[in-house]
């Protein structure tokens, strides 16, 4: 049965454009982009030189792991000269990845492979970051109080505010409440920015916000509010936030290239979970954070290897409620 839940249709629009963008990108190239078709987008010629490399990377704390990488000089290390580039979304990025403009970029996995279904040839690289299991994790939803909502059920027939529809926040939370009883299609769903969201509730605009880390200590920290619960670990617990991606162009045309860079990605994640005091480090810096946030912020877990099973059971959600036309092959769509 098609899931009926009400979505903005500005939201959907937005969303058409940008697949539609990144769809042209992909299919409309014929001589490959600047950056593909530079020596900073080309294999090494054998001389030593450092290939620079363009990372699409979001405004948000896991992605100062990458700055951690570079600060600490890991990627150069591995050959590499990265420079970031800040995105305002995932999806965002396609386009720019598919070109060859960036040509690497750390998002989330559903964008992924919302896109592939669409016929947009990205691959994953690897692993990057993921949801925590069990205890508090990395993002939650938050209701008033007095509003009566104390599970995931409680949310059948309310108003649910997510940074973006058709992504891990929505797909996560109508599983959530599925899981407990309830039906998700009688979920509403609006979006806004995370940091419009506090207000929005306080004013009873919205029932229910979902929020990543540090809005959602910032938001339980208020007497007035309560933690509903945390929908990754009721949906797919452990679930993978982000991982690297590139095209299918790219990483067939510079797989030297790749290769490089899957390594140092993995050597710096891995540094990077055995030192997260020293993440937390850079984010005053790199996110213009208040040093006592940065300080005590839960961070996710930075692991490089891929979450297969996870993201197999992701794709199988996102057929359920149909983001996607047919579950998504992880394999298929993964750097060998």
């Amino acid at each position: 049965m098609r899931n009926t839940i009400t979505r903005k249709l500005s939201t959907a629009a937005a969303g058409g454009v940008l697949l539609a963008l990144a769809l042209t990108g992909c299919s409309g190239s014929t001589g490959g982009s600047e950056a593909e078709s530079s020596p900073s987008g080309s294999e090494s010629s054998g001389t030593g030189e450092m290939q620079q490399v363009v990372v699409g990377v979001l405004s948000i704390a896991p992605s100062s792991a990458m700055q951690y990488g570079i600060d600490e000089g890991i990627f150069e290390k591995h050959g590499l000269e990265i420079e970031l580039q800040r995105g305002q979304g995932g999806a965002a990025m396609l386009p720019a990845v598919s070109t060859g403009d960036i040509h690497f970029a750390v998002g989330n996995p559903l964008s992924v492979m919302v896109a592939k279904d669409k016929g947009l040839d990205m691959q994953i690289v690897s692993g990057y970051s993921n949801s925590l299991s069990e205890g508090n994790d990395i993002n939650g939803v938050v209701a008033r109080a007095d509003s009566g909502i104390t599970s995931f059920a409680d949310l059948e027939g309310k108003t649910t505010t997510v940074n973006a529809v058709n992504t891990q926040g929505d797909l996560t939370i109508m599983e959530s409440a599925a899981l407990a009883g309830a039906d998700p299609e009688q979920i509403k769903f609006n979006e806004l920015p995370f940091p419009d969201m506090e207000a929005q509730l306080e004013l009873g605009n919205t029932d229910a916000i979902w929020l990543p880390e540090p809005f959602l200590s910032r938001a339980l920290a208020n007497p007035d509010y309560v933690l509903v619960g945390y929908p990754n670990q009721e949906a797919v617990p452990g679930m993978p936030t982000m991982v690297t991606f590139t095209s299918g162009r790219y990483a067939e045309e510079n797989a030297e290239t790749v290769t490089a860079f899957k390594e140092a990605v993995t050597e710096t994640l891995t540094q990077a979970q055995a030192n997260i005091d020293d993440v937390r480090a850079t984010l005053p810096a790199f996110m213009d954070m208040d040093p006592a946030v940065a300080e005590n912020l839960a961070m996710e877990e930075f692991d490089a290897e891929l979450r297969s099973d996870q993201l197999d059971d992701m794709g199988a959600l996102m057929l359920k409620y149909e983001f996607v036309a047919k579950e998504p092959d992880v394999d298929a769509m993964t750097v060998q």
